[in-house]
């Protein structure tokens, strides 16, 4: 009579046992790696390639082309909407206001020969100069003056005259491209900083000839106002015209005292009259 099976299973058969022949044979024989037995190994899954990356979602100067070739194709991309660049003038002068512009160009009224205002003639710009203002949506022009460049420094100044200049636009942008790697502060408004933006984005060339023809002509008017300086050939930069001109005359109310050269001049004419009084 056949003995009652135990509850506890017996892993390793007799030697007797057929059983444990069949293993034998079994234990012979390579495991496929397809299906290995659960619990015993962890199996190493190579990776399938991954698809390739998605592409990165287009920056703002490339979605503002983007803009302007679907204008010029006849469709209007309105999750764009109005494009202004921003640039100024007047950073390394000696003498007078910061001055910068924001501009919105009219796509249905191109404008030709846009480029960065130091590579134009001063012929040049001043034509592009009245043409901007004829056929653009808006032009804003924003300034810092020589008290606020004294107080703040030129760059925070030039930042406050970009904000002036943004702000006096008619039209509210829905993008912002400004030239250089700063942004001015503009709240929830997009805004992209753009290196060397003025040879690339004509909205900002644009604006770099409102900024530089609007400074020059402030200087001219300086010019007449202080004609002991030269104004009206060297803009106020540190040429040696102008240098010779501040150790020769000293500085006038409108030479940035916080920049060295005008620093130097000041501290000079207090030691001639300081000798002057006690010779």
């Amino acid at each position: 009579m056949p003995s009652t099976p135990s509850s506890t299973l017996e892993l390793v058969p007799s030697s007797a046992s057929p059983v444990k022949k069949a293993i034998k044979k079994a234990a012979k024989k390579p495991i496929a790696k397809k299906a290995p037995k659960a619990g015993l190994a962890k199996t190493t899954v190579k990776p399938k390639k991954s698809a390739k990356p998605a592409p990165k979602s287009p920056t703002a100067p490339k979605l503002a082309r983007l803009f302007l070739d679907t204008q010029k194709s006849g469709l209007v991309w309105h999750e764009i909407g109005l494009i202004a660049g921003v640039d100024e003038a007047g950073r390394g002068p000696l003498a007078g206001n910061v001055v910068a512009a924001a501009v919105i160009l009219d796509d249905a009224n191109p404008i030709k020969g846009l480029a960065d205002s130091k590579k134009l003639s001063a012929i040049k710009r001043g034509k592009l100069f009245d043409e901007i203002y004829a056929k653009a949506l808006c032009v804003g022009v924003g300034q810092a003056s020589v008290a606020e460049i004294d107080k703040l420094n030129i760059l925070q100044a030039t930042l406050l005259a970009m904000q002036r200049a943004i702000k006096g636009l008619r039209l509210s942008p829905k993008l912002v491209l400004v030239d250089g790697n700063r942004l001015p502060m503009l709240g929830n408004m997009r805004a992209e900083a753009i290196v060397k933006g003025d040879a690339k984005v004509c909205e900002i060339a644009a604006a770099s000839i409102i900024a530089k023809v609007t400074r020059d002509r402030q200087c001219d008017a300086l010019h007449t106002q202080y004609p002991q300086y030269g104004f009206d050939g060297h803009k106020g930069y540190g040429t040696a015209v102008h240098m010779a001109a501040l150790r020769a005359h000293g500085a006038c109310p409108e030479h940035r005292a916080s920049y060295a050269p005008v620093r130097e001049a000041i501290r000079a004419a207090i030691e001639a009259a300081a000798h002057k009084a006690s010779a």
